[in-house]
């Protein structure tokens, strides 16, 4: 990302389908928020090189995209990442 770009521009030129808030979102930055039209779906949880992290899927009320946040309190650029191909709505 550039000086000039915000996260929302880059974001939503990654993503064209993303509604507004979902383009604000800064990805894979670790407690980074959200956004209050997400709708909290499942854990899981995921192995890493350093233990098991807590993976959460989120889907935006308003736009339909998929998010995973990842819990991760070692990995910087953990948090949140759109999720390829799934869409709900």
């Amino acid at each position: 990302m550039t000086q000039d770009s915000t996260p929302t521009q880059a974001n939503a030129a990654k993503n064209p389908a993303l509604c507004e808030p979902c383009a604000g979102i800064q990805q894979n930055w670790r407690r980074a928020p959200g956004h209050v039209e997400l709708i909290q779906g499942v854990n899981r949880k995921a192995e890493r090189s350093h233990g098991q992290v807590t993976i959460t899927r989120y889907w935006c009320e308003r736009c339909g995209t998929a998010w995973d946040y990842e819990n991760n309190k070692v990995k910087m650029d953990a948090g949140w990442s759109v999720v390829p191909g799934a869409r709900r709505g």
